[in-house]
């Protein structure tokens, strides 16, 4: 019993290696202008993808939104269909196909604000996620389960059950609060003290890259 259960945990690790190297090979197709040998080793980009870290929350998104936090640009990897009928605030639109074009590479290679990548589930945001990160691009996220956990836990949040613990009620409140914040109207009139400043245009700085000097001839 304990070796079949064994085998079924390396089975699902096994496929999802599998599944993450999938991905790397089929984004290369997207890096026609880069060197096959720029960017970071395939054993420290398998270490980032693996960390947790590189997620951030729809709570953690909300509340920097509304606490006017500059430190941050939110990256719509979607099509411009979906980003036009809905995205989130302040959102970029950068289609995945379009990620590398010299007119977006100012907001993703720089180093001033951390780049949050999202789409609808988060498949195409891990996408562009592992495909700067191979290019040693800094400060990529990925907005985890993308649109669609945001909407069922920041514009739709469900109200716990009364026996739940206290800190589950602070969060339902909070995001109640939150979905008003996004335009989201309630029948008993929540009112919310949350400012309604909206955040000033950021200047991007793209880093500048020294420029490698050519190899020195032999005798």
């Amino acid at each position: 019993m304990i070796n079949r259960n064994l085998a079924k945990v390396l089975s699902f690790r096994y496929r999802i290696l599998a599944f993450i190297f999938v991905l790397l090979a089929g984004g290369l197709v997207l890096l026609p202008k880069y060197e096959k040998h720029e960017g970071i080793s395939p054993n420290l980009l398998l270490s980032n993808v693996i960390s947790p870290e590189r997620y951030i929350s729809s709570d953690e998104l909300a509340h920097k939104i509304i606490s006017q936090d500059p430190s941050f640009l939110l990256i719509d990897v979607r099509d411009e269909k979906n980003f036009n009928d809905y995205t989130l605030p302040y959102a970029i639109n950068i289609p995945l196909e379009k990620l590398f074009e010299e007119e977006y590479l100012s907001y993703l290679d720089q180093n001033q604000f951390d780049v949050i990548f999202f789409s609808n589930d988060g498949f195409r945001a891990d996408q562009a996620w592992l495909l700067c990160s191979r290019l040693d691009f800094k400060n990529l996220r990925v907005l985890n389960g993308g649109i669609n956990l945001w909407f069922n836990t920041i514009i739709n949040p469900k109200k716990p059950k009364e026996n739940m613990a206290t800190s589950a009620f602070e969060l339902y409140s909070f995001r109640k609060s939150a979905s008003m914040y996004f335009g989201v109207g309630y029948p008993d009139d929540l009112q919310t003290n949350l400012p309604k400043k909206k955040l000033k245009a950021k200047k991007v700085v793209t880093v500048k890259k020294k420029k490698k000097l050519p190899a020195e001839g032999g005798c």
